[in-house]
């Protein structure tokens, strides 16, 4: 916990900005972002989705460009691109189409009030960075402020399951070794709470889907190592800062052993959360009134067949139509 907050906070978010800083200085980190790019070349299809063109985007939390550089002045106008870390930011790739009007700020997700005027975007997009976020709802309502009405929240994020193999074998593994375990993962978001999160920020329209991405490694340790590429090593208040040597193995054998695939490779779970909100504006489309509907919920275990009846008095409904018009003919004719 922060000292200097009055919030429980979960993530030190000065060590997770010096391990991303990290990354930037290495001349390979390109190498690191597979998940991320991968991650963000989905979401920008989800931005394409939209039979809209926005006027005004934001890539909050943009690392290097993931979402960004697939972006095209058929998407967007212009384009903010904001991440905590200077020296990532400095490194992210801007969208190919350079008619975008596009500039880079430093910016902390937690502070965006700070930074942006109410109803500055009509477009805010979030790949992968929200996960790092000590209050996320605060994080949404402030989201929620920089749309203008009708403007859309379109994110990803790392889901409850991820790198669940992972956690498994290291505390099965330190449990062995020194009777007890720590933890080793930092806490992800569970689906469930997402859209309530969403709804209590005041989004409306909500789209959450999930998707799963499994890579393969030689082993644990070629995993930890690329995580820490990734920036994405655990930077949790609580975290313990030293593994033992025996730990790491007895751990490593453990993820072969429960894991492993026939070819001798383990692989790592990586769950992501999709979500899309909207603002509230007067044109968007309104719910029925209660009570209008045609089939009761109470109806739906057997849905086939009110479909079928339903389909059948259409059918039966038209033909009597033609019947009667084809009447109404032959007596004009005569």
């Amino acid at each position: 916990m922060s000292q200097n907050s009055h919030n429980m906070n979960v993530f030190d978010r000065l060590a997770k900005k010096l391990q991303r800083d990290r990354t930037a200085k290495n001349e390979d980190y390109h190498q690191f972002n597979y998940i991320k790019d991968e991650v963000g070349n989905r979401l920008s299809d989800r931005v394409y989705d939209i039979n809209r063109k926005f006027k005004k985007g934001l890539d909050l939390g943009c690392g290097y460009g993931h979402v960004s550089r697939h972006l095209t002045k058929d998407a967007v106008e212009e384009l903010v691109m904001c991440d905590h870390s200077a020296l990532v930011l400095e490194k992210a790739l801007i969208p190919e189409d350079t008619t975008i009007n596009c500039r880079k700020m430093v910016v902390d997700e937690e502070v965006l009030s700070s930074s942006f005027e109410p109803e500055s975007f009509d477009l805010v997009m979030s790949s992968l960075s929200l996960h790092w976020v000590n209050q996320l709802p605060s994080t949404f309502s402030q989201i929620m402020k920089c749309l203008r009405p009708d403007g859309v929240f379109i994110g990803a994020l790392f889901g409850g399951e991820t790198l669940y193999e992972l956690r498994g074998s290291l505390q099965l593994g330190e449990t062995e070794r020194e009777g007890g375990f720590a933890a080793h993962i930092s806490p992800f978001a569970a689906i469930r709470d997402i859209g309530g999160l969403l709804n209590s920020a005041g989004f409306t329209m909500l789209t959450i889907d999930t998707d799963e991405i499994s890579v393969g490694y030689p082993s644990m340790f070629e995993l930890m190592e690329d995580l820490k590429g990734m920036g994405e090593n655990n930077a949790s208040w609580i975290r313990k800062l030293h593994l033992h040597r025996d730990t790491m193995f007895a751990a490593s054998a453990i993820y072969k052993e429960l894991y492993g695939n026939e070819d001798g490779s383990i692989p790592a779970t990586f769950q992501i959360i999709y979500m899309i909100g909207w603002k509230p504006d007067p044109s968007q489309p309104k719910p029925l009134e209660r009570g209008t509907g045609e089939i009761s919920i109470k109806d739906l275990y057997r849905l086939d067949e009110v479909v079928k009846n339903a389909t059948e008095n259409m059918v039966k409904q038209t033909a009597k139509e033609i019947t009667h018009n084809l009447e109404d003919d032959d007596g004009k004719k005569m």
